[in-house]
């Protein structure tokens, strides 16, 4: 797939729901496996996912291959500070593996340049998620949150992972 063209366009809001279930079914995955069962509802909720895509400076980006709908992001973009978020990001099932979220990650970055830092967070036991964003995308680990060191931003109460995981940053 490396010949393939991949770029961003900002979702529109008709295409919201499709947004929100492909999401939820890519996180699906990797709870399901770590935990053998998706807890009572998605992961995130219907409503986690309003809130992060309505938050102030939020924008909720498609990613395409060759014009073709293969994921998402949701950034959070601060003009005075530049220092942004990538609040979500998620290719859709059966896209993974292809280096389509590389190029997409390049893509974000392209569209944002004026960007300070990036901060991103994953679960413990998101092994991908952390060789992705570590050893593919340069960034760092900043901060791990447990259960004696809870991260202020993503309280853990309806977290499958009990609040477990790493916080990243990327400065540019």
């Amino acid at each position: 797939m490396t010949n393939h063209s991949v770029s961003l366009t900002v979702a529109d809001r008709g295409d919201l729901p499709d947004f929100k279930k492909e999401l939820q079914e890519a996180f699906a995955v990797a709870v399901v496996e770590e935990l053998g069962d998706l807890p009572d509802g998605p992961i995130p909720s219907d409503e986690d996912l309003d809130k992060s895509i309505n938050a102030p400076g939020a924008v909720a980006l498609r990613i395409l291959c060759d014009g073709k709908k293969v994921g998402g992001a949701v950034v959070t973009i601060d003009e005075e500070t530049h220092h942004n978020t990538l609040d979500l990001f998620f290719l859709k099932v059966g896209e993974q593996g292809h280096g389509l979220g590389h190029k997409a990650w390049l893509a974000i970055e392209a569209r944002y340049p004026q960007t300070v830092t990036w901060q991103t967070h994953t679960p413990y036991f998101e092994k991908r998620n952390i060789h992705f964003y570590v050893n593919k995308c340069g960034f760092k680990i900043i901060e791990f949150f447990h259960e004696r060191h809870p991260d202020p931003n993503h309280p853990g109460a309806d977290d499958p992972a009990g609040g477990e995981g790493f916080q990243f940053e990327k400065v540019m």
